[in-house]
């Protein structure tokens, strides 16, 4: 298959657009090189988790536009919308990443802060006097 496969991914505020292709396994994040823009190992580790569940890491090309949110969510809709585009890439790895737990959506959100309050639980310290 040499079509370009596409999907997107979501986590926390944070969206990945993802396009995979054949290729020598380079991942490219907004212009930069997947090592550079996610600087921290654990978030590499969790971007490579679907490919490594199907056995194609060092088989695909993949170009992402990420924004929105911060580097970890970003990280989470990365591997969300390389799932997906696995999935489109080659349907019989659905049932690998379903088992995975790559396909779903991470619904967890930041929690709204709610008025008479300083954050979202937190409460004004207490004083009797």
């Amino acid at each position: 298959m040499t079509e370009r496969k596409s999907a997107t991914g979501r986590r926390k505020e944070a969206n990945a657009r993802v396009w995979i292709t054949d290729g020598t396994g380079k991942i490219m994040v907004n212009d930069r090189p997947a090592e550079v823009y996610f600087c921290r190992a654990v978030l590499m580790m969790q971007i490579e988790q679907p490919l490594n569940a199907v056995n194609m890491k060092g088989k695909l090309d993949i170009l992402i536009r990420s924004h929105g949110g911060g580097l970890s969510g970003q990280a989470g809709a990365v591997r969300h919308g390389i799932a997906r585009a696995l999935c489109s890439y080659n349907p019989e790895f659905r049932s690998v990443l379903k088992k995975g737990g790559f396909l779903t959506r991470d619904a967890r959100a930041t929690e709204r802060k709610k008025y008479g309050r300083p954050g979202a639980r937190r409460r004004y310290q207490f004083s009797k006097r």
